[in-house]
């Protein structure tokens, strides 16, 4: 009964214009003397067309909390909605239905398909989603395109460099217009020049009125394309600020 409550309370996104509402959210992985709390109770909205950062040191829970918002990983108690779903009360084949239609999400080993080619792994959201092949990898190619590696079409993933990588991986989670990405650590493989033109993309690409957009960064060469900054520490948000001065503070 306390969760249908909660629900009612904090999933009405579309109304107030949130992407994303967490509330209370907790995530633990081992069990008795092995547990470790991963996040102690997570605040957390992001507006719709709003690009929030997480940032704070290695292990504090960033990469679990962009997992339970993407709908990886199910919470162990609290709420999260994005716009308005809460996927922990869907099935399995809800749930990845509602992934492959409306979230894209950049993984920091970029989980790409050896056996396949750049554009065969950029197309892989649309041929979920039921287009045919070869319009997929068609629009595949324009992507790619996008962040610099129309050259780069029929290479497999070992033939290319961890930046090329990276530029994929970002492709594919924006080839099927998501109304959310997330993404972990998107620059980290890139040099400054790059990561600074896959930024742009991902603000110009993904974020619009009615979309968001999450990234997990320790890249401080990027703060100044956030809208705000949620900083965390030992599984909580110590607190969240609208430019990267205010950290400091």
């Amino acid at each position: 009964m306390a969760n249908e409550i909660r629900e009612t309370e904090f999933c009405a996104g579309e109304a107030e214009k949130l992407a994303v509402q967490c509330h209370g959210v907790t995530k633990a992985y081992g069990t008795e003397e092995a547990k470790i709390m991963a996040l102690r109770g997570i605040d957390l909205e992001v507006r719709m067309g709003e690009l929030m950062m997480l940032v704070g040191p290695s292990g504090c829970g960033k990469t679990t909390l962009i997992s339970v918002i993407a709908g990886i990983l199910d919470q162990d108690d609290g709420v999260c909605c994005v716009y308005d779903h809460d996927m922990l009360r869907m099935s399995s084949s809800e749930k990845i239905g509602y992934r492959a239609r409306n979230v894209g999400f950049v993984f920091q080993a970029f989980n790409l398909l050896p056996a396949l080619t750049a554009a065969e792994n950029v197309a892989m959201p649309l041929i979920i989603n039921d287009m045919k092949r070869t319009e997929a990898v068609a629009r595949a190619g324009d992507m790619l395109a996008r962040v610099g590696l129309d050259s780069r079409l029929d290479a497999l993933p070992a033939e290319l460099s961890g930046g090329q990588q990276q530029r994929v991986a970002i492709a594919r989670s924006l080839i099927h217009g998501p109304r959310l990405v997330v993404c972990d650590e998107p620059t980290s493989a890139l040099d400054h020049e790059t990561g600074q033109k896959v930024m742009e993309l991902l603000r110009n690409v993904a974020l619009a009125e009615d979309r968001a957009l999450v990234i997990v960064t320790h890249d401080a060469r990027i703060f100044s394309f956030a809208d705000r900054i949620a900083r965390m520490d030992d599984g909580r948000i110590e607190r969240v600020v609208n430019s990267p001065t205010e950290l400091s503070m």
